[in-house]
């Protein structure tokens, strides 16, 4: 449908018809993706879309005030105000040492204190509301749809519990599941879906994502859906809170209040987004989320310091060849520090463990570890301290926590079983790097919701969960897809900032080889597959997750891994199709490093190297399936090739396969 009639069904669906409805159109800056707002008796909608066709149709936006005021409905759009941007940002610690914002602004004002802004984007719109009441006031719930014609096909991560009674029972979990394909309006309308999700929309060839971006001190979204519609949900406010949950480390929230924020004053709300794709990689090229962060909050983040991390919880501890019994001891640990400073690895972390369990409190260390023994040793070594711990032991006492910590000389917290994305759990993130960028610490947090741009607002927060990522395979069964899910991520929650996806393991199992094994754990697909991933995962804090004792046996693809940055000059998609196979090639100086993967089909993918600089010569260094990759997912080969700009790479990729590749100039 031409959007030539979308003014039509705005009137007619959206709105009753009347000489009061009012209609703005904005359209991005190469003129293709357009959304159209219309305000009147009724509700205040939107549409969107791509080169003259309808992609979402009209749906509701507003707030719903405590005070009764419902803004959006019954409203006058006035002191309408337009302007374009075009201009570079920096944006450390990121895929892109820059990147470029490029957008038409459309604001306009809606009364009670109320303003739209909505921005155009080559590759999306985006919307926030934006409150100059000085007063205090509460939101009841804000209104958030999107709208399809039927026959639109979403994939969708739901909450992933066996609670599904009611929403409430659906807003304490941790953000990871595998991914759901279904006809809109087939998914189960009693399920609460997190973000970022996609929708295809019927006789389209564009898909369109969902995320929001800003979010600080405000509910996260979930979306629900209701026949051909999405609507959002948001978890009230905690009247309540209970410790306990994991290892009473959590705050659970028995009773919520019937709000589901509280706004001190002047602010704006998350941007909500949506990102317009007329070709799967441009969902895994958007930079969306973090244009759309609040800006840098920290003074100074010079000594901020990404890198790659040994871990012991995912191999549990397993070291061979030594003469001590590996676990949470110091013995283990000195050996963890010896193998990262061979391999040039910054950190390691001490997870769970080296805490008095069940006490939440970060100050009882168990007799076994010896911190600052261990914080000396490592500084010999040249190598960090990361500690986990849970969100409870953490939050009590911040401050406290941070101060000792930092002055010992420890790194950096891994925060972990934050299970919440309430305005209560979303201010707690800020809080907490604002305090450890007080105390010089950087942050990698677990059991959460995803970054949604707060790596641009506080970058000491180098890496967020909130991914179905590797650790699940140290228990999940046969029947999860850990391959498919790895070609789903990068177009879907990877468009939400950097995850801790935890890759990394030697044990590598082919097609209906794979078995979960708690204590010596195993991925799926090839052992390429593994090394691919540190190029096509956004991770400035990566895990190392296998036990150093099989690195050692493995030491070429060590020796890969330890030489692979974890940010990054410049970022380019070269091909890609959601749940196929991906490609992406990314620069460190002068150095290339290109990573494939492909679900379990196998493919044979052609690599073109335009993005080379011209007129230099470099060389190739590629690790690619072996022969008998499809049945033993360790075989892989190393092969050497000369090449330059205009070049080609024909690559064959097993079944679960991958391939990765150093390009260094001659």
């Amino acid at each position: 449908m031409k959007h030539t009639s979308l003014i039509l069904i705005l009137s007619t669906l959206c709105l009753s018809a009347s000489a009061k409805t009012q209609i703005l159109s904005l359209s991005s800056p190469d003129g293709k993706v357009l959304t159209e707002i219309s305000a009147g008796d009724s509700q205040l909608c939107y549409t969107v879309a791509y080169n003259g066709n309808t992609l979402m149709a009209p749906s509701t936006i507003g707030l719903e005030l405590a005070d009764g005021t419902t803004v959006g409905k019954n409203s006058k759009i006035t002191s309408v105000k337009r302007k374009s941007v075009d201009k570079f940002i920096a944006s450390p610690f990121y895929h892109s040492d820059s990147i470029t914002d490029k957008y038409n602004q459309l604001s306009f004002n809606l009364g009670h204190g109320w303003a739209v802004e909505f921005r155009a984007y080559n590759d999306g719109i985006a919307y926030r509301f934006v409150n100059s009441n000085k007063k205090p006031l509460k939101i009841n719930n804000e209104i958030v749809e999107f709208s399809f014609p039927k026959g639109a096909v979403a994939t969708v991560p739901f909450v992933n519990t066996k609670k599904i009674q009611s929403f409430d029972t659906q807003f304490f979990n941790s953000f990871e599941n595998t991914y759901t394909i279904d006809s809109l309006n087939k998914l189960d309308s009693r399920r609460l879906a997190f973000l970022p999700l996609s929708v295809e929309p019927v006789g389209q060839k564009a898909k369109v994502l969902f995320t929001e971006s800003a979010l600080i001190d405000y509910p996260g979204m979930y979306l629900n859906a209701q026949g051909n519609t999405l609507k959002g949900v948001f978890a009230p406010y905690p009247s309540v809170e209970q410790q306990g949950g994991h290892n009473n480390l959590q705050m659970l929230v028995p009773e919520r209040e019937n709000f589901i924020a509280e706004i001190a004053g002047p602010r704006t709300l998350p941007w909500r987004i949506t990102v317009v794709a007329p070709e799967d990689k441009v969902l895994a090229e958007t930079n969306l989320t973090y244009l759309l962060a609040d800006p840098l909050r920290l003074d100074d983040i010079s000594w901020i310091k990404p890198g790659k991390v040994a871990w012991e919880w995912w191999n549990a501890f397993n070291l061979d060849g030594v003469d001590f019994k590996t676990g949470v001891n110091n013995e283990t640990y000195k050996a963890y520090i010896d193998f990262a400073s061979e391999n040039g690895i910054e950190y390691i972390i001490l997870d769970e463990g080296w805490a008095v369990n069940k006490k939440a409190d970060l100050f009882q260390v168990v007799p076994e570890i010896n911190l600052t023994e261990l914080v000396e040793y490592g500084n010999k070594k040249n190598v960090g301290l990361i500690l986990w711990a849970g969100f409870q032991a953490f939050a009590r006492d911040m401050e406290k926590v941070c101060k000792h910590y930092s002055e010992m000389g420890i790194k950096g917290f891994k925060i972990d079983f934050l299970d919440r994305d309430d305005q209560k759990m979303t201010k707690f993130r800020a809080d907490a790097a604002e305090m450890c960028a007080k105390y010089g610490l950087v942050l990698d947090i677990h059991g959460t919701f995803k970054a949604a741009g707060i790596n641009r607002t506080y970058p000491n927060i180098l890496n967020v969960e909130g991914v179905h990522g590797l650790e699940n395979l140290k228990w999940s069964p046969e029947t999860v897809d850990q391959v498919e899910y790895d070609v789903q991520i990068p177009f879907i929650r990877q468009v939400a900032g950097p995850m801790d996806y935890t890759q990394g393991a030697m044990l590598n199992a082919a097609k209906g080889n794979y078995r979960p094994i708690n204590s010596e754990p195993m991925s799926q697909g090839t052992r390429c597959r593994q090394l691919a991933l540190y190029m096509i995962l956004e991770s400035p804090l990566n895990m190392l997750c296998d036990s150093p004792s099989n690195y050692r046996r493995e030491a070429e693809s060590t020796k890969f891994i330890a030489e692979v940055p974890t940010v990054w000059d410049e970022t380019v998609v070269l091909d890609g199709t959601i749940g196929d196979y991906i490609i992406t090639a990314r620069r460190s100086g002068d150095t290339w490093y290109v990573g494939g993967i492909t679900d379990w089909t196998a493919r044979d993918l052609v690599v073109p190297l335009d993005f080379l600089s011209p007129g230099k010569k470099y060389e190739a260094e590629i690790f690619e399936d072996g022969t008998n990759a499809h049945r033993k997912g360790r075989d892989y080969r190393i092969r050497h090739k000369n090449v330059e700009i205009g070049d080609a790479m024909n690559m064959h990729l097993a079944p679960g396969g991958g391939f990765a590749i150093k390009i260094k100039p001659e």
